[in-house]
């Protein structure tokens, strides 16, 4: 079998990934760190350093302390030297939020913007995102490119719509959006995208399955750090799992699924739509909050168990719901575990890091890992 002999270029252009992602990954380090973690020579890290101070992706931070010798200059990524823009696209809102080439948010915006498959939507949102970018006040050369999250199945190219019932987009296309957004488009699943963030700068953890509880319930499957799509793109459709065979009916059309039990929707229904105000009456011990949150946390728990069964690796609870369960977080480990057939305990269990427009936060971060695969 024939084998393909890297050239000095593909060479060059490897150690020079190689050299940035180690810096990404650190506060700062010196040449001599990088050098000897990489196994590369000192001329060869001091040009390529050399090439991403040019091109601003990264900085001088100041001098190591002296070990006898020479003073170290010590280096960083320079985080702004990019930016991303990620877009949450639901029934009712559009979420938009800027982030840095580090991943933090730099701002975010959710606004009341219903969906609609018509021109004047996308035009919309197009203003909508100007606007944004207006108010961020950044150099828009910096900009990456807009990732916008659906909930929605998209096509194996990621570039249409094959599902959609959630939001009329069946079929749609990312050019409707990019019509009007002046920076490079791609779509997300908007539960993908969430998990993705969850993994973002995790150095320990890279298998993980994560179940968005939002007013429709999704997930995600993330396999060494890599969203596992299954063969028709559909991997991660948690909330169409059936808990209870010919039970209450789901917007899907079928029965019994966890959609119709687990959705965020079943919590805030009671408080008028809102989910901070549910968690506030809860926390208080009021009814009828808290006749439905034990019955929304059976079924849950449920669903919880079944994902570890099947996938084996850590569950992490995210969307509209999980991100106010850290109170209860010790109740629903110890209810999982007690129907855990091999486990004594539910430390795998875990809640959302990101409780702030995860979705929208995981768009943008697409953008920003192609950005660094690129350099």
């Amino acid at each position: 079998m024939a084998t393909h002999r890297l050239n000095s270029m593909e060479v060059k252009r490897m150690n020079r990934n190689a050299i940035y992602r180690y810096l990404y990954h650190r506060e700062s380090t010196s040449i001599q760190e990088i050098a000897q973690a990489l196994n590369l020579s000192l001329p060869t890290v001091t040009q390529n350093l050399k090439e991403l101070q040019e091109k601003e992706l990264i900085v001088e931070t100041g001098l190591f302390e002296s070990t006898g010798g020479r003073k170290a200059k010590s280096l960083a990524c320079n985080s702004v030297a990019g930016y991303a823009l990620g877009l949450d696209v639901t029934r009712n809102h559009v979420g938009i939020v800027l982030i840095d080439l580090s991943g933090k948010v730099v701002k975010n915006v959710r606004n009341l913007f219903p969906f609609a498959n018509e021109e004047s939507y996308f035009q919309g949102v197009g203003r909508l995102v100007e606007d944004f970018v207006e108010e961020c006040g950044i150099d828009r050369s910096k900009l990456l490119g807009a990732g916008i999250a659906l909930p929605a199945i998209l096509t194996g190219d990621r570039q249409s719509v094959s599902y959609a019932t959630v939001i009329d987009f069946k079929g749609g296309h990312v050019q409707r959006f990019a019509e009007y957004i002046p920076y490079p488009c791609i779509l997300s699943n908007d539960a993908n995208a969430a998990g993705f963030t969850e993994l973002w700068g995790e150095q320990d953890m890279h298998n993980v399955v994560y179940l968005s509880l939002n007013n429709s319930v999704g997930g995600s499957f993330i396999v060494d750090n890599q969203i596992y799509a299954g063969k028709n793109h559909r991997a991660g459709e948690f909330g169409h799992m059936t808990v209870v065979p010919e039970g209450r009916a789901c917007y899907c059309g079928q029965k019994g699924c966890v959609d119709a039990y687990c959705s965020a929707r079943i919590l805030s229904d009671s408080t008028g739509g809102s989910i901070v105000e549910f968690f506030r009456l809860l926390g208080e011990g009021q009814e009828p909050q808290r006749t439905i949150w034990e019955e929304y946390r059976n079924y849950l728990v449920v669903t919880i168990n079944n994902l570890r069964m099947l996938y084996d690796c850590d569950v992490i609870l995210g969307g509209y719901a999980g991100a106010y369960m850290e109170d209860y977080l010790d109740s629903l480990r110890e209810l999982a575990a007690a129907k855990n057939t091999f486990e004594p305990d539910g430390s795998y269990l875990r809640v959302c890091k990101y409780k702030l427009e995860a979705t929208a936060v995981g768009a943008a971060m697409e953008l920003v890992t192609d950005f660094i695969d690129s350099i």
